[in-house]
């Protein structure tokens, strides 16, 4: 069955591999948010679909016959319109998404339902290291009011930062090293993440290292379809498709 993956994790990229080595005709799609995104083993389309009739005309007229959907989890939109795409076109949709990250006891974590959970959370005066989506740093006004906010971004731009603070600029992976010397060179007190689980949580790690509180934006509420938690269950999922 010709593949439609859309990528944008670690799993994403592992399953590329894999359908390469398989000789399973397969199209990675990334959105585009990095520069210089890495290159997959399959054929790569980049950037935003153009909306929900593009997507439609592209996973039809595409030849598609099954999704893949490995994005981040906290992706939700484009998880959600793929998903209604996939039904309306009859074709079986997967969404990968890697187990929660969970706190070891000497871990300070507090768990947060939204942005404005964040800001009541987190005291005035506070500086604070956003490891959260660049792209989406206007949801943190309420935060950014009385605090000194510290985001990171992959690639430089031209945009200017909008609160007191400013951009920290970061190609991943990130080491536990390399975590704990940001931390200290920017006199965080705070760090906000996104509980997406998987192997990138040095920052975590800094954080319970450096005796930091962190406050953790819970992952959005699962979505009624089929699910995997790893690459190998994606495979055996996809395997039965072609059964």
């Amino acid at each position: 069955m010709k593949t439609l993956l859309l990528a944008g994790t670690p799993e994403a990229r592992a399953i590329a591999d894999r359908l390469a080595t398989d000789g399973v005709r397969a199209v990675a799609s990334l959105a585009g948010v990095s520069n210089a995104p890495r290159t997959f083993p399959i054929p790569t389309r980049r950037g935003g679909f153009g909306g929900e009739a593009a997507q439609e005309r592209y996973m039809r007229d595409g030849g598609f016959e099954a999704v893949i959907d490995a994005t981040p989890p906290f992706s939700t939109r484009i998880s959600a319109r793929t998903l209604t795409l996939a039904r309306r076109l009859g074709m079986p949709y997967l969404r990968v998404l890697r187990p929660v990250w969970q706190p070891q006891d000497v871990d300070l974590w507090h768990s947060a339902a939204t942005e404005q959970d964040v800001a009541r959370l987190i005291p005035k005066g506070a500086r604070v290291f956003l490891a959260t989506e660049a792209d989406a740093i206007d949801k943190w006004a309420d935060l950014a009011a009385g605090r000194t906010l510290f985001c990171r971004r992959e690639d430089r731009t031209a945009d200017p930062f909008p609160y007191q603070g400013g951009w920290i600029i970061g190609q991943p992976p990130f080491v536990l090293a390399y975590e704990m010397r940001l931390l200290k060179t920017y006199s965080i007190e705070w760090v906000v993440a996104m509980n997406s689980g998987g192997p990138t949580r040095a920052k975590l790690d800094a954080a319970r290292a450096l005796g930091r509180p962190v406050a953790l934006l819970d992952r959005p509420v699962m979505m009624d379809c089929d699910h995997a938690q790893t690459v190998q269950e994606a495979l055996t999922w996809l395997s039965r498709q072609n059964a």
